[in-house]
């Protein structure tokens, strides 16, 4: 998935979730700051990117990830990983 597709979906999971414009939404706006996003907002955020990526984001994880950007790139770095160990995972024994 390319960065602009997962950009995208968040926009619009957000845009849908707070009731607002998505073209209010890119990657330098602040979750609390710019969308005034509460604590539930944001854990329901985190269930979508974790439901739509297979990622999983911890408490501690999901504490540092403050803007769009930021969000965008930790499903990024994350599914390439997960990806990565599918394949593994895949892959036939060896004898």
């Amino acid at each position: 998935m390319t960065r602009e597709q997962v950009l995208e979906r968040v926009r619009a999971h957000l845009a849908d979730e707070l009731a607002i414009d998505p073209e209010r939404i890119d990657e330098t706006t602040r979750f609390r700051e710019d969308l005034e996003a509460d604590s539930l907002d944001l854990y329901t955020l985190v269930q979508e990117l974790e439901d739509q990526y297979g990622v999983r984001i911890s408490d501690e994880q999901a504490a540092k990830i403050l803007t769009v950007g930021q969000a965008v790139e930790f499903v990024l770095e994350h599914e390439l990983v997960a990806d990565a160990a599918a394949t593994d995972d895949d892959r036939e024994p060896r004898p």
